[in-house]
């Protein structure tokens, strides 16, 4: 059986929107029909194209710190007290254009699989997210799984 066991890494994107789950579901039953894989829970924080705002958000208090605490917790509630102890995983929050980095990371880490949630509203992000996800499809060196809602 050649096609055994075919996804070692498995990069899970969400950006925590309501499409994300039911992708992280398929993340979770490919990765336990894949004995030995890694699944890898992997945010990326938007960067606005214009950073004139930075010199002033981070005189705020710890923003940094408690943002970071903010997506820990998400992810924890949200995705990891879900995974079987059957299954390895990592945790990866990155700053930066979204598409750039769910590619860069595809690449550098020689990643299986990509799976992200495909989105299901009609406004302005989600028609961007429709032509990230015709992008990464066809720039993406490994299979991209783009679940519905």
């Amino acid at each position: 059986m050649p096609y055994r066991n075919i996804f070692r890494k498995i990069l899970f994107c969400t950006d925590f929107n309501t499409d994300a789950l039911p992708a992280f579901h398929y993340a979770l039953n490919i990765a336990e029909g894949n004995p030995g894989s890694e699944l890898i829970i992997f945010h990326v924080i938007p960067e606005p194209d214009a950073q004139f705002w930075n010199s002033y958000i981070y005189e705020v208090d710890d923003v940094d710190r408690k943002a970071k605490h903010d997506i820990d917790l998400i992810i924890t509630e949200t995705y990891l007290n879900k995974i079987p102890d059957s299954i390895s995983y990592s945790v990866r929050t990155i700053i930066g254009n979204v598409g750039e980095q769910i590619l860069r990371v595809s690449q550098a880490e020689k990643i299986d699989l990509v799976i992200i949630g495909r989105g299901a509203g009609l406004n302005m992000i989600n028609r961007l997210l429709g032509d990230f996800t015709k992008k990464l499809i066809h720039k993406a060196n490994c299979p991209v799984l783009v679940v519905p809602e």
